[in-house]
């Protein structure tokens, strides 16, 4: 081998060797600032879950913050464990056409080295925007992102219609003949990939303070995510937390949990509903 490119690689690995390591974040706290900048002073690898909703398509003023989707997924990306998820929660404008933000971010999230593991629909009960040339808009897309195979599924289960002992005809066998005999079917089955939740006060929060932010979901949504993709003492982040629905929702399951917001005012706010579980 080429001396001086020995001499190269040695000098390579002593600067390698030699930058400070990224530290991990305090926990169980919120940060105020731009999410961007600060994800990328932290270490890689250290959120197992993050439960967000990014301000798309510049429908609502939030304190002259300018959203760029490629660089928060990215961020996001770096600090996620080997199979974490990143639940993105976003619809899209609609006006006399719609902007299918949603379908971008799905594209730039694989860009950035995510796996697109599911795509959830959060339905809402009780929308009240009509429109006057089509059907009303009732929902927002749940992009689950996974970096690579997510670690954790605990899958939801609600009642089944109809339960206990049936008898269930079996498919002819060699001798053409069906087969009956009985079966037990289950009380219980996994969710589907359709959520409904009511919005609105008593629907998506008895936080009355939680209204002084602009947009907000449901506390139940961000508790079925946690409770599905993470276990007791996994990090949970909300990088966009804005009221802090994700994070008290963490605190709530026994989640460690980290929110960053750029509004102080919102921080603020998260901050007083965090107190409701003390």
């Amino acid at each position: 081998m080429n001396t001086d490119m020995v001499q190269l690689d040695a000098v390579s690995a002593k600067i390698i060797s030699h930058r400070p390591k990224l530290p991990t974040p305090d926990l169980d706290r919120y940060y105020v600032g731009d999410a961007i900048k600060k994800l990328k002073r932290w270490k890689s690898d250290f959120v197992d879950l993050t439960v967000t909703s990014p301000p798309y398509d510049d429908l609502r003023d939030y304190k002259g913050y300018r959203f760029d989707a490629e660089s928060m997924l990215s961020a996001i990306f770096r600090v996620t464990k080997p199979g974490g998820v990143c639940v993105w929660v976003v619809g899209e404008k609609i006006n006399k056409k719609r902007s299918l933000s949603s379908f971008r971010h799905a594209f730039i999230g694989q860009e950035c080295g995510f796996n697109i593991h599911d795509v959830m629909i959060y339905q809402k009960k009780n929308t009240p925007f009509m429109r006057a040339n089509a059907y009303t808009n009732c929902y927002e897309l749940m992009i689950i992102f996974s970096k690579g195979k997510p670690n954790t599924f605990n899958p939801i289960k609600v009642p089944t219609v109809r339960n206990g002992w049936e008898t269930a005809v079996f498919n002819k066998g060699p001798d053409a003949v069906n087969k009956k005999r009985p079966v037990e079917l289950k009380k219980e089955k996994t969710k589907t990939n359709i959520w409904q939740y009511a919005v609105g006060f008593g629907g998506s929060t008895t936080d009355k303070i939680a209204f002084d932010h602009p947009a907000i979901f449901p506390e139940k949504l961000a508790e079925d995510h946690i409770l599905s993709w993470s276990n007791p003492g996994d990090v949970v982040m909300d990088p966009m937390c804005g009221s802090g629905t994700t994070c008290k929702m963490a605190k709530k399951h026994r989640r460690k949990w980290l929110g960053i917001d750029v509004s102080e005012d919102y921080i603020n706010i998260a901050k007083q509903r965090m107190l409701v579980l003390k």
